[in-house]
């Protein structure tokens, strides 16, 4: 095994300079960033429309074991919301606006907003259930496309998703699946 590994500094050193005003982004940033942006922007609808859910959610519920599920939910509201600001926060870094546009957060979410009866505890599980599995499956598209390209963005997906699937593994506890 060779070690052909040349790191050529004064030529990164010169091409920092000349391009400071691009931030973090180097030449060695491996895929289009317009397109991350536009994928982070639908990550942040997506997450902003799951808060809103799982917040109505949690409360609207009730029946006996209001309390219990209204908890859950409430917890992953709040996890789905900095899930959203993560992002956005890596959309700035990408010298971009973050889109929070209320008009069209529904139309580029991935899972839907929904208003099971109140009194269906089972239901709104479900809804939230197959959301997250929604999510757990459209993030694992999104990091298995970001790979080596952008390890940035790659590792906070990472990181969004094994909440994403922890929150899946609370509600298949609390439905009894």
């Amino acid at each position: 095994m060779s070690d052909d590994f040349v790191l050529d500094v004064t030529k990164i050193r010169d091409e920092a300079r000349r391009k400071m005003e691009a931030g973090p982004v180097t030449d060695a940033y491996g895929l289009d960033k317009d397109r991350v942006i536009g994928i982070l922007n639908d990550v942040i609808a997506t997450e902003v429309v799951c808060w809103l859910r799982y917040t109505r959610h949690a409360i609207s519920a009730s029946g006996i074991d209001r309390a219990q599920v209204s908890s859950e939910f409430t917890e992953h509201a709040k996890e789905e919301m900095q899930h959203a600001l993560r992002a956005a926060e890596r959309v700035s870094q990408l010298g971009a606006d973050p889109d929070f546009d209320p008009a069209s957060l529904a139309q580029r979410a991935h899972t839907d907003y929904t208003t099971p009866p109140d009194n269906d505890l089972k239901a709104m599980l479900e809804h939230n259930l197959l959301a997250e599995r929604i999510v757990i499956a459209s993030y694992q598209e999104i990091i298995r496309w970001l790979g080596e390209h952008d390890p940035t963005t790659r590792r906070l997906m990472e990181s969004i998703l094994e909440e994403e699937e922890e929150h899946a593994d609370d509600l298949v506890d609390l439905i009894g699946v």
